[in-house]
């Protein structure tokens, strides 16, 4: 490629926070606020570092060494877990209750899959490092010279290990190489200039991503299924207004759950993108929702199966 990449080759779209819509998708995310609280306060410190000051300057006058280390983390962040987990939701969205809570406006670009390229001798190089070149001169835009930042960007990696892929893999081709190479220097470029600006990647492959990526991730998330607790919170938020009892409920959160003839139980996406829209769509139009109809649905319904990792040779 000999021309500089466009914006739509390079990003999926654009998304700019606070944004209502985006707080209404982060409600939705039951079960996760451990993840939202915890992913909100690791960007927010690495995108903004004068909230930080400020809060060691409140209650820790003299914890300028420390305070210097948590600033000094690479501005890199891994979101790893079971398909359907919720961590991709999590992500494009979460840069809303980071606006708000810092009160500055957050810029999300999402990394197109097609940036990895068609293979050819220097694309996928060219177009990872053209995707941070617009980072970082959007985040460096914002920087200012007071430490308070004007603004912030997000950059968000989803199927983080299509791209980050070990260079350990022996069938791996040196132009995949050469990606990841590019990958790490834009993570360090960030770093050195100390921008306004994080990455996020998303994997259900966590031992398919590089060593020196890790290495660099200021924390890794791990995601897992809903717990029972978990899944009764969604049925019952959703089940309870409709008239179920708390034990049609609780047979609903066991059939949901690992079974004898399965040691998995249904993903977050199973519940609300398959099974509670499948109860809605057998009984419209002409009759209301039934436990017992429903119980039925969920017993004949497959939860996703786990995501098998192959480790590279």
């Amino acid at each position: 490629m000999s021309a500089r990449p466009t914006l739509d080759e390079l990003f999926d779209r654009r998304a700019e926070y606070p944004d209502p819509d985006a707080r209404a998708r982060l409600a939705r995310l039951v079960g996760l606020d451990d993840f939202k609280l915890r992913l909100t306060k690791m960007l927010a410190m690495l995108i903004h570092p004068a909230g930080l000051e400020a809060w060691a300057s409140q209650h820790h006058k003299d914890a300028r060494a420390l305070t210097d280390l948590v600033k000094g983390r690479p501005p890199l962040i891994v979101l790893s877990g079971d398909v359907g987990c919720g961590k991709t939701a999590l992500a494009e969205n979460i840069g809303d209750e980071v606006a708000r809570q810092e009160k500055l406006d957050v810029t999300l670009f999402p990394m197109s899959l097609a940036t990895r390229g068609q293979g050819r001798v220097g694309e996928m190089t060219q177009l990872v490092t053209a995707a941070f070149d617009h980072v970082v001169d959007v985040a460096g835009k914002l920087k200012s010279p007071g430490g308070k930042s004007r603004g912030a960007v997000i950059l968000l990696i989803d199927e983080a290990d299509a791209l980050a892929q070990s260079r350990e893999a022996s069938q791996m081709h040196h132009e995949d190489r050469a990606g990841v190479n590019a990958f790490i220097r834009g993570i360090d470029r960030i770093a050195n200039a100390q921008l306004p600006a994080a990455v996020i990647m998303c994997t259900n492959r966590i031992g398919a991503l590089d060593p020196a990526v890790k290495r660099r991730a200021a924390e890794i998330l791990e995601f897992s299924r809903p717990s029972d607790e978990q899944r009764r919170h969604i049925l019952a938020s959703n089940l309870g207004p409709l008239g179920f009892s708390e034990a049609e409920i609780s047979q609903l959160v066991l059939i949901t759950g690992p079974r004898s003839e399965r040691a998995h139980g249904f993903t977050f996406s199973d519940i609300t993108q398959r099974l509670l829209p499948a109860m809605v769509l057998d009984s419209y139009p002409n009759s209301a929702i039934t436990p017992a109809r429903s119980i039925s649905i969920a017993q004949a319904m497959h939860p996703t199966p786990p995501f098998q990792e192959r480790t590279a040779k």
